[in-house]
């Protein structure tokens, strides 16, 4: 099992990917924002889209499993 990432800011606001290991309910109102796009390109290759998040275009990725991944290591190394 991954660690569950938690960033708490000054204000008590919590910012992590999401992920369903825990409700993020019980920690108070929750707000989810779109963090990229995962997309095939028109040649059938996965393409991963940071710009939400002011990131980078990621790929492109042979499988859609590359991209995500791909994803989560840089919002994991970028964001939180």
């Amino acid at each position: 099992m991954e660690a569950l990432h938690l960033v708490v800011g000054p204000q008590g606001t919590i910012t992590t990917l999401y992920d369903e290991t825990l409700d993020l309910a019980t920690l108070g109102r929750v707000s989810i924002n779109r963090a990229s796009n995962v997309e095939p390109d028109p040649l059938g290759h996965w393409l991963a889209d940071l710009s939400p998040v002011d990131g980078p275009l990621l790929g492109p990725f042979a499988h859609r499993s590359e991209a995500l991944q791909a994803e989560r290591d840089w919002l994991l190394r970028s964001r939180l």
